[in-house]
Formats: structure tokens, sequence, C-alpha cells
């Protein structure tokens, strides 16, 4: 399964906009995700997730409905500041990706994405007044200038570039050692999928590429992106790579990829594989068992 995909809430959109019926499911068996601001606690010993009861809410705290989990409502507290900084620099994340069942790693991911949107839309993009949760939490509410905001999802490409029985990949400095990963970038306004593809691999790799297809979807938290898993043919291998996006771009045959996965999380000398929480390993495995 790819990590953060197989939620098991049900998102319960009838109780979203029945306002006495989500307040009836406030009760006492209602359940809150327990979050220290935007991270997860859990148990390490078993990968699940702690949970708590509404009286636990912060006092002035936004609460927002994630849906319904066994039959019981379950909500988050909205902390007071969203993600600052990038992902790759909050270690206690990639510790929680290890340990969290694929359950629970789902259910906080979209958790996650929801509270920090909240935290960081207080106000309205049209007039700066402040807004308020609607819709159980799926919607922001401008009291001033009746505009209404909803949780924002950024799609990204991520895509294999195959020639001739090799993949393109790429690092970026911020990768350690051995590490390369599909190219990726966000889909632009305007664009289709395809021509994102194919405008991010022609600039971040200087090669043409055509016969876009998709693969695989996975919803990425930080702060709240849907990766859209490609797989496309070049024109040739030759490459020119923009070293403000990448610090290395190569080809790597088969044999390279099989050998690096063979190796397992440490990979060896030349390639670590992608891990296992990332899109791009279900995406080269994809292409490797094909």
């Amino acid at each position: 399964m790819i990590a953060f995909s197989g939620s098991p809430l049900d998102r319960a959109d009838h109780l979203r906009t029945d306002p006495a019926a989500l307040s009836a499911a406030m009760d006492w068996r209602a359940r809150l995700l327990r979050l220290d601001g935007l991270m997860p606690s859990y148990d390490p010993a078993t990968g699940a997730l702690d949970w708590g009861s509404l009286v636990e809410v912060p006092e002035g705290a936004d609460l927002v409905f994630l849906g319904l989990l066994e039959g019981k409502a379950c909500f988050a507290a909205v902390p007071e500041k969203g993600a600052e900084g990038p992902a790759y620099a909050q270690p206690q994340v990639w510790q929680a990706m290890q340990v969290l069942s694929p359950a629970d790693l789902a259910l906080y991911g979209g958790a996650r994405s929801l509270v920090d949107w909240h935290a960081r839309h207080r106000f309205c993009a049209r007039c700066g007044a402040g807004t308020k949760p609607a819709k159980g939490g799926w919607q922001r509410d401008c009291g001033s200038c009746g505009a209404q905001h909803f949780p924002r999802t950024d799609p990204v490409t991520i895509m294999l570039v195959e020639h001739e029985d090799k993949l393109l990949m790429g690092r970026q400095p911020r990768f350690p050692p051995r590490i390369f990963s599909a190219l990726a970038g966000f889909v632009e306004p305007g664009e289709t999928i395809e021509e994102a593809v194919a405008r991010e691999v022609y600039e971040e790799a200087g090669v043409r590429v055509r016969d876009v297809t998709y693969i695989a979807s996975q919803p990425w938290p930080f702060p709240s992106q849907l990766m859209i898993g490609c797989h496309s043919v070049a024109e040739d291998d030759a490459l020119t790579v923009d070293h403000t996006e990448l610090e290395e771009a190569r080809w790597f045959t088969r044999e390279e990829l099989l050998a690096a996965r063979a190796a397992g999380p440490e990979g060896n000398e030349t390639l670590i594989f992608p891990r296992s929480f990332a899109i791009a390993h279900h995406l080269v495995n994809w292409w490797l068992d094909r």
C-alpha cells in the first residue's frame, strides 16, 4: 500500500452539512486525535495513534470533524501555528512515518493536512477579515465579505522517464548521499498533467518526453499535495541538468536498480533505492516488475 493512502475513516459528508447531527455526535463516545502541534502522539510499540476525548480540546481552539471510525465521530483540534519549514527538517515526522501502521498513517496524514490548512488560513484572502470554520471544518467562511474558503490540495507530477531500458533519476542537494528519486514538480495553472510532466522534465534535465501515462497517486501531507505518478518515454538520453533544481541527474540501468533494491534500505555503494514511504519507491518497483 502507498503511504498515506487507505484511511479507514468514513468521511461522512452528510454530517458535515448537518450542524444538528454533528453536534449530537459530539458526545462521550467521540474521539479526539491527540496531536502535539502537528506531530502525532502514538504508541511506538504498536504503531497506533493516541486518542482522547473532547474534554481535552484546548480552550478557544477550533475543532474539525475528521469522520467516523467504528461508528464514533473523530475530531482534531487546530494548533496555534501551521507548518514551519520543510518536512525534511522535522526528524520526528520521519520517525512517525516508519512506526505508524498504514491505516493510522493515512488517518494522521489527512488530519495533519486539514488542521495545518486551518492554522494557516485564519484570514480571508479576499478582504483580510478573520474567518471561522464551517461544514465541520471542511470550509472556512468570512463573516465580513461572505467568501467561502476550502482546504486546498496542490497537484504535483512525479514521473518515471524511460529510455532504452534505463530510468532517469535525480537528486537534490538536501538528499542524503546515494539517494536518487524520480523527477517531480508542481502542476502550474492552465496545464494538463501530461504538459506538466513534459515541462518539468525538460526544465530540470533538458530531456523531451512523450507518451505520458498515469500509474498511481499519493496524498502527501507536507503540507497538502497530491503526488501524481506517471511514466513517460524520452526522445533521447542527452542531459542538460538545471543545477538550481537538481544537484545531479543520471540514467540508471535495470540491473543497477535491481541491485539497489536487493541491497535493502542501506543500498549499495552506488544507490539507495527510494524509501518505501515515497511514491517513487512504488513507481520504480512497478517499472522493474512489469
